[in-house]
């Protein structure tokens, strides 16, 4: 087991109450737990959103193309400062400000691994200031890709299995905080 599937995770109910605890490995044998969980959405100046796929050595889903960088927050830890904590570990950026646009529940199974994922989602949006530099860490990340928002749902539809299962819930809460229609929305 490595030392990040030893980590403890939030056990929560639908509505995202907490329940209690178990450990990441716990949490995602078959048929999985519901637990707390970010995925995080950087954006930059021109408003493009970076995409990386999922490194090999990832127990869930290698090399599928994922949102920015998720994870777990810790029991009782904001799921904002565990994000940032995971933006400076598998993207070697610092943290900056993130909004939550939303909550994406779903449940999935690794047909190649046996994992499980089954997350209450916390979805978030940061704005990168122009000119980071990223220096991913090759055991987290394999690429990274900028692309438009809205290019990713025909990017999706077009090649599903290149895709995280939980990207399609976590784009349509991006692309809700992003409609002029929502208070707050460009």
């Amino acid at each position: 087991m490595t030392v990040r599937e030893s980590h403890l995770v939030e056990l929560v109910d639908e509505l995202g109450t907490a329940l209690g605890s178990a450990t990441v490995q716990d949490a995602h044998e078959a048929p999985g737990q519901l637990h707390r969980a970010f995925s995080v959405f950087l954006i930059d100046s021109a408003g493009r959103v970076l995409l990386q796929q999922r490194a090999a050595a990832k127990t869930r889903f290698p090399l599928r193309w994922a949102n920015t960088c998720c994870g777990h927050p810790a029991p009782g830890e904001d799921p904002a400062v565990a994000a940032g904590r995971r933006l400076t570990e598998e993207l070697g950026v610092p943290a900056v400000p993130m909004t939550e646009v939303g909550v994406y529940t779903y449940q999935a199974e690794d047909s190649i691994t046996g994992r499980v994922e089954h997350e209450y989602d916390h979805v978030l949006v940061g704005r990168i200031p122009e000119g980071t530099e990223f220096r991913p860490d090759p055991a987290e990340v394999a690429r990274l890709l900028w692309v438009v928002p809205s290019d990713l749902a025909e990017r999706m539809a077009g090649d599903p299995e290149s895709y995280a299962p939980w990207l399609g819930g976590v784009t349509e809460r991006l692309l809700e905080s992003l409609s002029p229609e929502r208070p707050g929305g460009k």
